[in-house]
């Protein structure tokens, strides 16, 4: 906590505990804004902070490009022929190669403050955007990582910087195409990267590496990264299978699908996360699932982006770990992720509840919800995460007066939450006991969102 915060307790007439809502709940956070002690079943004591609302765990975001905020809504024509992820990735590096620092910071400013709006309280930025728009280095190799610290302060929500390796343009190129200079890095590179950020001593800030994927990472470096990894703290990410065009260039690269190479290696473990695991057949989820590691789906970006759908009910089955990430930003809030996650699976298998476990959670958005909140210490670098004893002391509060909620019984208040929209019903939200969105408004968000409009004019000035 800031020096001089209000350390009285909170107390909530309803939160939701260990999967279920419960009464009455005392909620008490040390000086480090960590939870000290959660007790249900109380009445108010006095001095406490009562919070008139439901009282919900947040989620992490354990996928985020913060720069892509500025190119939603700018790849929704097409002109002519077919379009697809790779005409997507083709025109978005127009942002990458012109953005600056101050414009990164502006931009992803505002995005975190609407990732704040929509239930996450720490965001994992997947970051590759590295070196000047020539390519060449900056002086402080850190520049566009402090870009994004500063713009986390900013808004008051917690960091996992990810320094991301990529080498080259495919499994046949050698190096990186032209349009993708800014990207260059190298083992050494990244791991210098995650030194700076660990040891920078910024407030909510923490650090893990990643691997862009196996198309833009030699076999060698990624055996490298991964033997360096041993010695540091934090997750390792990488996107995996997203495409099937991905999947075929590695067959006929390596003989294996993606997700399978990397557990041929040997190289997965509980610290790995494997972002958007698409294409994964039954055998690979198998093998995700006895290595410990998780998956991050990105279901609006999914979406978006024409990927496909995951095989979801497997997943589910096999137990492996799965976080929600915002990714390219045409989505920001959780909720909606969800959503989207239930009926992506719906409309492929024409079925409804695909999520529920009848007999167990016969409940989706609970189900999901559990899920998600499960997964969400490990891909930003924690031990906890959620309503429990240790944790950082975030947490959401929702009016059951919106819309979305109003008149529904409690024992239904998820289910309204996830799949009654549109709806605003997160009112308050609180990252290590400190208030950064009162009311649906957020203390600096004017100032904020001129500054984002004023990057936003710099970047698109002439046609988009």
């Amino acid at each position: 906590m800031t020096p001089g915060a209000d350390t009285r307790p909170f107390w909530a007439p309803r939160a939701w505990l260990a999967g279920r809502w419960q009464e009455g709940v005392l909620l008490r956070a040390d000086a480090q804004g960590a939870w000290a002690e959660i007790v249900a079943g109380l009445a108010a004591p006095a001095g406490a902070r009562v919070l008139s609302g439901l009282v919900l765990p947040s989620l992490v975001d354990a996928h985020s490009h913060a720069f892509q905020r500025a190119f939603v809504a700018f790849a929704e024509r097409r002109e002519a022929g077919e379009d697809d992820f790779w005409s997507w990735r083709d025109r978005m590096y127009r942002v990458a190669l012109r953005i600056t620092p101050e414009q990164l910071r502006a931009i992803a400013a505002q995005l975190y403050v609407e990732l704040l709006r929509g239930g996450y309280t720490q965001v994992c930025e997947f970051h590759y955007l590295q070196h000047r728009p020539d390519g060449a280095a900056y002086e402080d190799p850190m520049t566009l990582s402090w870009a994004l610290a500063e713009a986390a302060e900013d808004a008051g929500l917690g960091l996992t910087l990810l320094p991301t390796l990529y080498e080259r343009a495919g499994f046949a190129q050698a190096s990186l195409r032209n349009d993708q200079r800014r990207f260059a890095s190298t083992t050494e590179s990244v791991l210098a990267l995650h030194r700076a950020a660990a040891r920078s001593g910024r407030r909510r800030v923490n650090a893990g590496i990643a691997i862009h994927s196996l198309r833009a990472a030699a076999p060698a470096s990624i055996h490298e990264l991964r033997r360096l990894a041993d010695g540091i703290a934090g997750p390792l990410h990488i996107h995996v299978a997203e495409q099937m065009a991905e999947v075929d260039e590695c067959l006929r690269a390596t003989g294996l699908r993606p997700i399978e190479w990397l557990a041929r290696e040997g190289l997965l473990d509980a610290r790995w996360q494997l972002v958007h695991a698409t294409h994964a057949l039954p055998a690979e989820i198998d093998a995700v699932a006895r290595s410990g590691a998780g998956i991050v789906i990105c279901p609006g970006t999914e979406a978006n982006l024409g990927d496909g759908l995951t095989d979801l009910p497997r997943w589910l089955a096999g137990g492996v770990p799965i976080s929600l990430g915002s990714d390219s930003q045409v989505t920001r809030g959780w909720p909606e992720e969800m959503r989207w996650l239930e009926y992506g699976q719906r409309l492929g298998l024409r079925q409804r509840n695909v999520a529920a476990q009848p007999g167990t959670q016969p409940a989706t958005a609970a189900r999901l919800f559990d899920a998600a909140l499960a997964a969400s210490a490990a891909p930003a670098g924690f031990a906890k995460w959620g309503l429990q004893f240790g944790a950082r002391a975030d947490f959401l509060v929702l009016d059951t007066s919106d819309a979305s909620l109003l008149g529904a019984p409690s024992s239904h208040f998820l289910d309204a939450l996830v799949f009654s929209s549109p709806g605003d019903a997160i009112r308050d939200v609180y990252v290590a006991g400190e208030a950064v969105i009162r009311e649906r408004r957020h203390a600096a968000q004017d100032a904020i969102a001129a500054r984002f409009a004023q990057a936003m004019s710099g970047l698109w000035e002439g046609p988009a």
